[in-house]
């Protein structure tokens, strides 16, 4: 199988992206990406670092993100599984993406820049759930912010499937991967009331 090496190469088998694709593209929050952004209560956060990637689903029972200034969003760390892979990524390296989407649309809004971490407890006030607050919040500063491309969701029909049956579950994917030592069928019998109990 022979990979394509250069960006030259790539060019060729694509040719010039299409005005519209360049145009799109704003150096921080404009009305309508404010109000897009803000209707988003789930996004995708990718990052880098030097182990590698990763790409954390990040969501909020309204926007999942609160705008500080046209220039910069604060994200709460709100409680996940305590890898903190995204937050170490975001302390050594500091370039982020987020997918912005809104159920039923297909447009997907996406923002790239640069972001660090804070305990401040000002900010951390301003996420206030229910008598708690998150640990940390991560503040991106954009660099741009544009609309995907939104053939991906429309091939998919992402909002309009169930496609569930038939899946395993967190418990029976962690049985497998412990040998039985954890997960199964107590795991996810007791999982929706742990998740109440810490989901702020």
């Amino acid at each position: 199988m022979d990979f394509i090496n250069t960006v030259e190469d790539l060019a060729a088998l694509y040719g010039t992206p299409a005005s519209a694709s360049q145009r799109k593209v704003a150096r921080h929050l404009t009305p309508l990406y404010r109000r897009w952004i803000m209707a988003s209560r789930f996004c995708v956060l990718t990052t880098v670092g030097p182990e590698g990637t990763d790409g954390s689903p990040r969501g909020d029972d309204g926007p999942v993100v609160l705008e500080l200034d046209p220039g910069t969003l604060a994200m709460p760390d709100w409680r996940g599984n305590q890898r903190l892979d995204s937050l170490r990524n975001v302390v050594t390296d500091g370039r982020v993406s987020l997918m912005f989407m809104v159920p039923g649309s297909s447009t997907v809004v996406r923002v790239n820049g640069k972001a660090r971490v804070t305990a401040d407890a000002e900010l951390r006030t301003r996420f206030e759930r229910t008598g708690r607050v998150p640990a940390t919040v991560i503040v991106i500063t954009i660099s741009e912010v544009y609309t995907q491309c939104a053939r991906a969701v429309i091939r998919a029909d992402l909002w309009a499937r169930d496609d569930t049956a038939g899946l395993p579950t967190a418990g029976e994917i962690l049985a497998e991967m412990t040998n039985g030592e954890e997960g199964g069928v107590l795991y996810d019998t007791a999982w929706p009331a742990r998740a109440a109990k810490t989901m702020w």
